[in-house]
């Protein structure tokens, strides 16, 4: 269940965000509203995560970095009330176990019938362009028997564009397309194999949703993404 201070922020923050930015929402009858769902997206910009569960009728849980939960003094309680009032988990992104600890946290929420959402390609896009799925999508939905819609944006990152501090008033578009459900079928291939074409699904359908071109290699991270 969402917690008093999510219910309190979401009956603010989504009519007013909406009212400034006034997003195209596309196809939100794809998303299912109880069970197990991954919300897998394109990502363009920091407020991605913000974004989605302003639009999505259930609540989305997102990981952070640990650093907007860690801060001292008065702006480091407003950064965390705020990111945990939206839902969000704090991740170190610098420790060796990073990727498993996200997992794990991933499967907690889905295992309790939660929407995950997930980026694919790992970081935000510093050119506009798709990159290459990593396997983790699959994997939580193959572990978990969850859904996973594919999600387009586009114009989130003329919002807050890589290295702005301050978000900017833009249009932005979001598309959801139809659930894809794994279970039962991948059973008979082996779980690297089943796990690739999963995910290579999800990315062609995230690309027809957002209208990117497709890199066809992955995205490093940078050092501030």
């Amino acid at each position: 269940m969402p917690s008093p201070l999510y219910a309190l922020l979401h009956s603010v923050v989504p009519p007013v965000a909406k009212a400034v930015w006034r997003p195209e929402i596309v196809g939100l009858e794809n998303v299912p509203r109880t069970g197990p769902l991954l919300l897998a997206s394109n990502h363009l910009s920091f407020v991605d995560s913000v974004v989605i569960p302003i639009v999505v009728p259930r609540a989305v849980t997102f990981l952070a970095k640990g650093e907007y939960f860690t801060g001292t003094g008065v702006r480091g309680a407003l950064s965390r009330t705020w990111f945990e009032g939206l839902g969000m988990q704090p991740i170190d992104r610098d420790d060796s176990r990073a990727a498993m600890t996200s997992l794990d946290t991933a499967l907690g929420v889905l295992e309790s019938g939660g929407a995950f959402g997930i980026y694919p390609e790992g970081t935000r896009s510093r050119d506009g362009r798709l990159y290459r799925g990593r396997t983790g999508v699959a994997h939580l939905a193959l572990s978990a028997g969850a859904r996973v819609v594919p999600v387009g944006l586009r114009g989130t990152d003329r919002i807050q564009p890589v290295g702005s501090r301050l978000p900017r008033l833009a249009r932005i578009r979001v598309a959801f397309g139809e659930p894809i459900d794994p279970v039962g079928r991948y059973d008979d291939l082996p779980t690297g194999k089943a796990r690739r074409l999963l995910t290579d699904e999800v990315m062609s359908a995230i690309a027809t949703l957002s209208g990117q071109e497709e890199a066809g290699v992955y995205n490093d991270r940078a050092p501030d993404a």
